[in-house]
């Protein structure tokens, strides 16, 4: 498994396996462990998290199924966010839907997060959405507060553009380590409109959620994805893929930021997909007409 070191003491499986739907999948303790323990066997060892996932349970749901083996832990990064406040039944305080990047919020998340997991420390803290509210310089004391303790290693970002990165950036004296985005061959924002651009500038490999579009690729009425989809399936052909999954994350993989695709099904066959597709091979040809296709015109 390739890895991608984003300090010199934080290194991620470059396939990521997220935990988005967790909940979702009605799994017993011992079958998501044998989930765990699969991924880990093939070299994914970074698991993605956030406190709202599953309505608040995701983060639990996993450390139960980790305090049956807890020699795992060290052998894997946890990564989890917070700055989302959702109403649901299991968080009957909350009232409505709204950002929240306050220093008390974000402590607060973060040891709920980590009796959660049944850990004492998260490798990777993202703050989830960017907060027009944000006070940074309450935000970093926070961040410093939790790195001092010991609670948090390192922090990043996830779906900020290039103001809202500076902006938190300079109330740092540490660097953010990842923005994850939501990026893939159907949704090309991120590409168009300089994101990715920030990222190699700063050296910073970014995370990407979606990476299958969410299966927007797959439905049958979309002209967009159809005619991705006839692209895919050509490339497949091509360089030997064994579906247009693997080729869409082998587009990702194919871009010099180093881009490490986040994996949100609990299906082993799914999680080996992505993993294979650290093995193909794509020319710059493939890569442009899979991006011309979803542009749905030629690049100038």
């Amino acid at each position: 498994m390739q890895r991608v070191n984003l300090t010199e003491e934080l290194s991620l499986s470059r396939i990521v396996h997220g935990m988005w739907r967790l909940a979702d999948w009605r799994f017993s303790t011992e079958e998501i462990l044998s989930l765990i323990e699969h991924g880990m066997d093939r070299g994914v060892t970074t698991y993605d998290h956030a406190d709202i996932y599953g309505s608040y349970t995701c983060e639990e749901i996993f450390g139960n199924a980790l305090s049956l083996k807890p020699s795992l832990r060290d052998k894997m990064e946890i990564v989890t966010k917070c700055g989302i406040v959702l109403q649901s039944k299991n968080r009957p305080s909350h009232k409505s839907h709204h950002y929240d990047t306050s220093k008390a919020h974000i402590i607060k998340s973060v040891d709920q997060s980590l009796m959660n997991l049944k850990t004492d420390y998260i490798d990777l803290l993202l703050i989830h959405r960017p907060d027009p509210l944000m006070d940074p310089a309450e935000t970093a004391e926070a961040f410093n507060q939790l790195k001092e303790s010991g609670k948090v290693r390192n922090f990043g970002v996830s779906n900020f553009k290039k103001p809202q990165w500076d902006m938190l950036q300079s109330y740092l004296e540490y660097p953010l380590v990842t923005n994850q985005l939501e990026l893939s061959a159907y949704n090309l924002e991120n590409f168009e409109d300089g994101t990715m651009n920030l990222c190699q500038e700063m050296g910073v490999a970014p995370m990407a959620w979606s990476p299958l579009a969410g299966g927007s690729i797959f439905e049958e009425s979309n002209e967009k994805a159809a005619r991705l989809r006839k692209t895919l399936e050509i490339v497949k052909e091509e360089i030997g893929a064994n579906g247009i999954d693997e080729v869409m994350y082998a587009w990702l993989l194919r871009h010099p930021a180093k881009i490490m695709p986040i994996v949100g099904s609990g299906k082993k066959e799914r999680l080996d997909s992505a993993i294979d597709s650290l093995n193909l091979s794509m020319e710059k040809e493939q890569w442009f007409n899979i991006l011309t296709s979803s542009m749905g015109h030629d690049i100038p």
